[in-house]
């Protein structure tokens, strides 16, 4: 393909991905990642990955796109920002991750990038491709790296220096070829915030390293059975996932609200007080969160961590 249809197929794909609601847009080689797969390698081998299985299976795939999508040349990355409006108002409540305050990103952004591969076989061409939604073995972070859009920060996070961390990423891989940008250098300096603020230490003192066993969100959300006892009085409060790394994180400084309607948060949720999340019914769960991410971790997977964080108080007599 000429250099000049290239440049004006990454020039489209920029401009519908912008219409669509997405803050960032990078493309990168669709190739096989050799050095992210020896690191992913160690970390598994570390056994940092938990109950995660999952994480363990179809290595290949998760680290060779041309083998998801034959013939693939490019890897686009989107940055959808959720970072929201309001908090809780009841600052005793239990505490729920920011992006899973409204409907569940997986649904929201995959029914986008459908838009967006749509526009550009409208458009551009004949184009084979898939789309990805944290659904399949893709290494977002690493290739969101490679794309420039953010680096990968010491809570191992992408950062965007303009915009922080509270964004969703979501990828098409296309046999497309597209004009591959170049990787951003770190930003994150001597700063150790979100190492020393994790009250659980789930990462590592140099940072670049979680063990995700230790971490806040994989105990409330992918953990499915008891937390284990030597996290009691270390939740910080919080029911679902967690967002201190992002809360300390000099860099969300430069974050603005979404103006994406599907992530504002029920009506009910951002009044419930501290009482009402702990007498919580199935019947007003299905209602609040009908639509959310939270329904992953089901009615009763809320109830253990909600008696997890009622029992450290009880027991401290707070």
């Amino acid at each position: 393909m000429q250099s000049s249809t290239i440049q004006q197929s990454s020039h489209l794909i920029r401009t519908e991905a912008a219409r669509l609601g997405f803050s960032f847009v990078g493309f990168a080689k669709a190739e096989p990642m050799d050095e992210e797969a020896r690191r992913l390698e160690a970390w598994l081998n570390q056994g940092f990955q938990g109950k995660m299985a999952y994480l363990e299976n179809h290595f290949d795939l998760r680290t060779d796109p041309t083998k998801l999508v034959p013939g693939a040349k490019s890897v686009i990355v989107l940055m959808h920002n959720y970072f929201p409006k309001e908090k809780q108002t009841d600052p005793a409540a239990p505490k729920l991750a920011r992006y899973a305050y409204g409907e569940d990103y997986h649904f929201v952004l995959k029914r986008k990038l459908k838009d967006l591969l749509h526009f550009i076989r409208e458009n551009i061409g004949e184009v084979n491709g898939r789309c990805f939604v944290d659904s399949a073995p893709v290494l977002e972070r690493d290739w969101a790296k490679r794309t420039g859009i953010g680096w990968t920060g010491k809570n191992t996070l992408l950062i965007n220096p303009k915009a922080g961390s509270y964004f969703f990423l979501a990828e098409l891989i296309l046999d497309l070829e597209l004009p591959p940008d170049s990787p951003m250098r770190d930003h994150c300096g001597t700063c150790r915030r979100c190492i020393e603020a994790c009250p659980t230490d789930a990462i590592s003192p140099e940072g670049y390293l979680l063990d995700a066993t230790k971490c806040i969100s994989y105990l409330t959300i992918e953990l499915r059975e008891a937390i284990p006892e030597k996290f009691r009085g270390k939740m910080e409060n919080w029911m679902f996932g967690c967002d201190i790394c992002q809360e300390v994180c000099p860099w969300n400084r430069f974050s603005k609200p979404h103006d994406e309607p599907a992530f504002e948060p029920h009506p009910d949720l951002m009044n419930m007080k501290k009482q009402e999340w702990e007498e919580i019914t199935e019947e007003v769960f299905q209602k609040i969160f009908k639509k959310s991410a939270v329904k992953r971790t089901k009615y009763a997977g809320l109830k253990r961590n909600l008696d997890f964080l009622k029992n450290k108080r009880d027991n401290t007599g707070g």
